[in-house]
């Protein structure tokens, strides 16, 4: 079986290939032992959004877990949204919070979800170049 090389324009992702990937990301973010000592202490529900294609999840935080859910939550403590898939992704590529991002939450967690999201972009940064789950099954 021929393994998917990276993936070099993410504009092309279907809906469901794009979920597959930041679910997989998620997953490698969450096996990070600097970032579980990072949100050990931390309960929050976060949104993560990206509004042109209709892409919502949520991710709670508990002291250390990270629990990821593929529909939105009723209620979250923080939410990240993005106005276009090519935001998100291009802000993925840098690896900064900041720019494109609209935050919705109280202020005081930000470093903790600064290092949150520095996690997740470079997990996902990996699995856009390897496109693969644990078992080798492409997820695109």
């Amino acid at each position: 079986m021929l393994e998917p090389g990276p993936i070099t324009d993410c504009s092309t992702l279907s809906k469901r290939a794009a979920r597959r990937l930041i679910q997989r990301a998620w997953v490698l973010a969450g096996r990070d032992r600097t970032l579980r000592q990072h949100i050990r202490e931390a309960e929050l529900v976060t949104l993560w959004a990206i509004e042109d294609r209709e892409i919502d999840w949520t991710l709670t935080l508990d002291h250390g877990r990270l629990d990821f859910e593929r529909r939105a939550s009723k209620r979250p403590d923080a939410t990240f949204a993005w106005p276009t898939a090519d935001d998100f992704f291009a802000q993925v590529g840098m690896g900064n919070l900041e720019p494109a991002t609209t935050y919705a939450g109280p202020p005081l967690p930000r470093r903790t979800l600064e290092t949150l999201f520095n996690a997740f972009t470079a997990a996902l940064r990996f699995v856009l170049q390897n496109p693969v789950d644990g078992n080798g099954d492409p997820l695109v």
